[in-house]
């Protein structure tokens, strides 16, 4: 039996790592004549000059000037600094005159639409050294390519997507951008990376009127603050979450593996009638948000198994996550205690 006690531990500087997306040979695109990888990279500074006000947040930036950045060096960067968050900076293209600002997580769950934008900013792949051999055979122009990526961030989704929300409303709230709200797809460049991340599309250059506000300064340093706003509201989460975090105490050498299914401040009764015939749910108190995790069991194998039963049951999102002695370890350190 284990039970819930208040830990006070954890982490005193973040480190939020800066991807200005293109560069170099690679303009991105270049809707009405602007390139995408200039206003990327400007947006990308402002960030940084505004969340260096912080003094207990790290900027790491993949690029500063005007040079070309393979993908997945982008990712080794945030890797190596073992960075608390990845944020992607990019502009959108269509062929109509689409406008406004979104927000992406990596996934599986992207349509047909989302797929042509993965499928756009993932092309820069074949620009790359060896990126066949880089790749293993991934091809961005293939659906099935694209589709068929395993989500190596699943225990950070719940993350991913909160600080995508945060970005999401400050843009359509704050700044009264048009809401291309928050999806979910398959971007090379969040695939690479082992952390909370996400891809941010901060307008259409096709559309002449939000083309111009973007390479605007004034457009620049709103969407800029927009976004380091988001951050520092999402890093005072993780402190308040690192405050009072929950430990679950458990006897000593225990491991857990559970699958997480739901997140958030909405407390709601653990009966089967409320998670679609689930049972044997366990809430856990996070700060002011819920977890909710079901199939408790110490068995790798046997988790997989839990995991397959609550996608099945609709909970598409539903990850595995891992607890050693009452904290939560990654699943490949879980696997190797195991072993």
């Amino acid at each position: 039996m284990c039970f819930f006690s208040i830990s006070f531990f954890g982490q005193q500087n973040y480190t939020i790592v800066l991807d200005a997306g293109h560069g170099g040979k690679d303009p991105g695109n270049l809707g009405n004549g602007y390139k995408e990888k200039n206003i990327a990279l400007k947006v990308a500074l402002e960030v940084g000059e505004q969340l260096k006000k912080n003094k207990d947040i790290k900027v790491l930036f993949t690029r500063k000037k005007d040079v070309f950045i393979d993908l997945w060096r982008r990712g080794e960067i945030a890797n190596k600094a073992k960075a608390t968050l990845f944020v992607s900076i990019h502009c959108d293209s269509h062929t109509s005159n689409a406008y406004g600002a979104g927000t992406f997580v990596l996934g599986l769950r992207g349509n047909k639409k989302n797929l042509e934008i993965a499928k756009r900013e993932n092309a820069v792949i074949l620009l790359e050294d060896n990126y066949d051999k880089r790749y293993e055979g991934f091809d961005p122009n293939s659906a099935e390519s694209v589709i068929g990526l395993s989500l190596l961030q699943e225990e950070n989704l719940d993350k991913s997507l909160e600080i995508a929300s945060i970005i999401q409303n400050n843009f359509a709230f704050k700044l009264k951008r048009n809401n291309r709200k928050v999806k979910q797809d398959n971007f090379q460049v969040l695939r690479e990376t082992i952390m909370p991340s996400v891809l941010v599309e901060l307008g259409f250059l096709t559309n002449k009127k939000e083309g111009k506000y973007l390479s605007s300064k004034r457009g620049q340093q709103q969407m800029g603050k927009a976004i380091a706003d988001a951050i520092v509201d999402y890093i005072n989460h993780l402190k308040l979450n690192t405050i009072s975090e929950v430990k679950i105490e458990t006897p000593k050498n225990s491991l857990e593996y559970k699958v997480q299914i739901a997140s958030g401040k909405n407390k709601i009764a653990t009966k089967s009638y409320n998670f679609k015939g689930l049972k044997n749910i366990q809430r856990v108190k996070v700060g002011s948000y819920y977890k909710y995790y079901f199939g408790i069991t110490n068995s790798y194998k046997e988790s997989l198994k839990k995991l397959t039963i609550a996608k099945s049951k609709g909970y598409k999102s539903a990850f595995l996550v891992a607890f050693y002695n009452g904290e939560k370890v990654s699943i490949n350190e879980a696997k190797k205690l195991q072993n």
